[in-house]
């Protein structure tokens, strides 16, 4: 069995008093996209500075394809780890060109065959045609793929991008992203990316993993963790969710909005469910169920937002397609 390109073992790192990392134990493999998603200070640049050797753990271990890169009893340095970074300054030499700097994190920088190679990276990501540029003379989105050139030539196993995308324009954004995750896979580089933006984790990463004070608190699809998260926290950071009372009968959820077969085996102790806007509907009013009444409408673009309220005065989230039409004040029935 081949090796997992990254494996950490029970990693906590802290300063002071304050536990920045807690037992985080993770295998990625070689070409996965692995995003870890969060807010500022739960924790997921700190384990990525550990894993690069820029921080030392003070529990647990990390080893790259089968290496050990730091244990209780050893660490490898920074620089003789198979580890590539690209930061979200990005960090290229102002003084040297596009070339030059792609050069830099090679060992036999002045060798033809490093030149060559070099070329062939700046190629691969768009760039053959600006080799003697200086980062001045480049957009952000050009430096961002100089930067994943350079931590490409040292051939790396494992790949980490610390927020690389969040100083570019949303368009410009996703080319970029393409790019890069294009140009990983292909490579089969384990990579880790940083990130707190929802909607860039689910749309990049084979896996997702849900930082909140140090811990890993849940890792999965982004269509598992989105639809099945595992705590309330989870689901909060992937968008609204409407809290519904129910209560159960007969392997049934009654609702306000009618009755909800569940599964046989479905442990359910709480009194109250979480529902995504977009899995509600609304329909026309009809004398057996309830009129609710909308209140806000937010346009989204390709969905809208409805805030509807009903007669208790409870308010729930509905979204919809913007091909479907409803104005503040029109009475609605509110469907699963």
């Amino acid at each position: 069995m081949n090796a997992p390109g990254l494996c950490l073992q029970n990693i906590s790192h802290r300063f002071g008093k304050v536990e920045a990392v807690r037992d985080v134990t993770l295998t990625i493999a070689p070409g996965e996209i692995h995003c870890l998603l969060g807010a500022s200070g739960s924790g997921k640049s700190t384990l990525l500075r550990v894993i690069a050797g820029l921080e030392r753990q003070q529990h647990g271990s990390a080893s790259v394809a089968g290496e050990v890169m730091a244990d209780s009893s050893s660490r490898l340095p920074a620089e003789k780890r198979p580890i590539g970074f690209v930061f979200q300054d990005y960090a290229l030499f102002p003084h040297l060109s596009v070339l030059d700097n792609v050069l830099f994190g090679m060992v036999r920088r002045r060798s033809g065959e490093s030149r060559r190679r070099a070329k062939h990276l700046l190629g691969d990501v768009g760039l053959a045609e600006r080799l003697n540029s200086l980062p001045h003379m480049l957009s952000g989105g050009e430096q961002q793929r100089v930067a994943l050139a350079r931590a490409m030539a040292r051939t790396p196993k494992v790949m980490l991008l610390d927020e690389p995308f969040s100083g570019l324009d949303s368009q410009l954004r996703a080319d970029v992203r393409e790019t890069t995750l294009r140009v990983l896979r292909a490579a089969s580089v384990a990579t880790i990316m940083v990130t707190h933006d929802p909607s860039e984790a689910v749309s990049c990463a084979d896996r997702i993993s849900v930082m909140h004070a140090g811990r890993m608190m849940q890792t999965d699809t982004p269509y598992q963790i989105y639809h099945y998260p595992a705590e309330e926290r989870t689901a909060a950071i992937f968008g609204l969710c409407n809290r519904i009372p129910v209560v159960r009968r007969d392997g049934k959820l009654m609702t306000p909005f009618g009755e909800w077969q569940t599964a046989e085996n479905t442990d359910l102790d709480s009194q109250s469910v979480f529902i995504r806007p977009e899995r509600l509907s609304l329909a026309p009013p009809t004398p057996e169920a309830p009129a609710w009444e909308i209140g806000r409408v937010i346009r989204e673009g390709a969905t809208t937002l409805y805030e509807v309220r009903a007669p208790d005065t409870s308010t729930v989230h509905v979204r919809t397609l913007s091909t479907q039409h409803a104005m503040p004040g029109e009475k609605v029935c509110v469907r699963l």
